[in-house]
């Protein structure tokens, strides 16, 4: 009889910066990550389709107490546009349920893009993880039941033409939490009178961090252990954007046993990020009234404050 032997987790935290291949679901991967580090926990930081490729931060261990930051972040994207059809879904998975002819201009293609840029709303897609009534909307779609959507305010920071031909243009998107570039490459059809969908969509940077550094799903299996962890960002990375005070010994322990602590910060600086006296990072702060620092978020410590 053969012995099995369980697979010991460990309790590692870091942030891991990934190239999400094409096909693959976000939770595909984020469970292969969890798998290569041993983590015991792991998340990721905003989901991108299948058909998505591009910057899939993941957090593991205690750095998934922060990742709402990066949930809440701006983000940027290479977009593939296909004009002349209309998808049930706006994008390559869905049927094509209409067809039109393309016949645009460079300038009135500008002209669409540039009237996009600023503060838009727009109606979230029937196939997309919103819920409803505990369900995604895309259940709903797949039952052919339509669900009346409010329309959400989304801002476009910039919209740039990288390449046109034909019926097939490509272009970068930057913009705020919760912009659908599926919707978005619908409306652009939609004013050029001949209707889009999303064809190719790759996610290049989002809260500070880019593509650039982030590693392959392959690269990293072929990596022995400990060169991946070297990969890791402490969880501080996920508050780049908060100030931050240290703590004396005595009140960095109160501070991580849920005790408000006082401390020289200004009053009305918010959420902060909170060091021990060695400079490790202890979790996330709010500040009080009165200039002491309540945690909010604290991290599991187990070294030297």
């Amino acid at each position: 009889m053969t012995q099995q032997f369980k697979r010991i987790k460990r309790p590692i935290t870091g942030v891991l910066l990934l190239d999400k291949p094409l096909g693959v679901s976000s939770n595909g991967v984020l469970q292969k990550v969890k798998w290569l580090f041993q983590a015991e926990k792991a998340g990721h930081t905003g989901n991108l389709d299948p058909l998505a490729t591009g910057l899939l931060p993941i957090c593991l261990g205690e750095a998934t107490k922060f990742s709402q930051a990066l949930l809440d972040a701006d983000k940027a994207y290479v977009a593939t546009l296909k004009l002349g059809e209309v998808t049930t879904t706006g994008d390559a998975e869905g049927e094509v349920i209409e067809r039109r002819e393309v016949s645009y201009t460079p300038a009135q293609l500008q002209l669409v893009l540039g009237g996009l840029v600023g503060c838009i709303e727009q109606v979230p897609p029937m196939y997309s993880a919103l819920k409803h009534q505990g369900k995604a909307l895309y259940e709903y779609a797949r039952q052919g039941v339509e669900i009346v959507r409010q329309a959400r305010a989304v801002t476009i920071f910039e919209l740039t033409l990288l390449d046109a031909k034909a019926d097939v243009i490509q272009i970068e998107v930057s913009c705020s939490k919760g912009t659908y570039i599926r919707v978005l490459a619908e409306e652009i059809g939609r004013q050029l009178g001949c209707g889009a969908h999303l064809i190719g969509l790759h996610r290049t940077r989002t809260a500070g961090f880019d593509v650039a550094d982030a590693i392959t799903i392959d690269a990293l299996e072929a990596l022995a252990p400990a060169d991946r962890d070297a990969l890791l960002l402490d969880a501080d990375v996920l508050l780049a954007s908060l100030p931050s005070a240290s703590l004396a010994q005595e009140s960095a322990y109160a501070f991580t046993h849920g005790q408000a602590v006082k401390c020289a910060v200004e009053q009305d600086a918010g959420e902060i990020k909170v060091y021990g006296p060695s400079g490790a990072f202890l979790g996330l702060g709010e500040v009080t009234a009165d200039q002491r620092i309540a945690p909010k978020r604290v991290l599991r410590i187990d070294r030297e404050m």
